[in-house]
């Protein structure tokens, strides 16, 4: 076990959103921003953004980086870069009052689909499909859930079909 991989979570949290320079076994050497550590392996996910490219994403493995140098702080902007990494693309900020309606918009177009349906939870924000099924805001398919892998595929499908007519 090296240097490295000794390391604690609290220690591989000072790296993140710094660009960090990294040599690994045989000298090779890696550059970019940190994104995450893994914690169990301790391999390094660096973000790199060459011009007029997109992003690109390298994984360092744990048992091989021997050494690891803060080149520079990363700033606001390039927190939110790296955090738009992996967010959705789809992935938007809902008001309350965007979620409810889409939320009644799929409770009555899944009624009108004479698929039962209904609310739980505290604040109602979950809508249950034949108790089987739970969809969480912001009710797309991939906010289905249950263990019934046959009506999952199956919702999920027509949640998609749905959500594609109202574009």
């Amino acid at each position: 076990m090296n240097d490295w991989q000794r390391k604690s979570p609290l220690d591989w949290e000072a790296y993140l959103n710094k660009l960090v320079k990294v040599v690994a076994v045989e000298k090779h050497e890696y550059e970019g921003w940190v994104l995450t550590v893994d914690p169990v392996s301790a391999t390094i996910v660096l973000a790199t953004f060459p011009e007029n490219e997109k992003g690109s994403i390298s994984f360092i493995m744990g048992h091989a980086v021997q050494e690891v140098e803060i080149l520079q702080e990363g700033d606001s902007d390039m927190k939110q870069r790296l955090a738009r990494i992996l967010a959705p693309e789809e992935s938007q900020a809902y008001s309350p009052e965007e979620l409810e309606k889409r939320k009644s918009a799929l409770k009555a177009w899944l009624e009108t689909n004479h698929i039962p349906v209904g609310e739980q939870g505290e604040l109602g924000r979950t809508l249950s499909v034949a108790g089987v099924l739970t969809i969480e805001p912001p009710y797309g398919p991939e906010q289905c859930s249950s263990t019934n892998e046959i009506i999952l595929s199956r919702v999920q499908g027509l949640l998609q079909g749905y959500l594609d007519q109202q574009r």
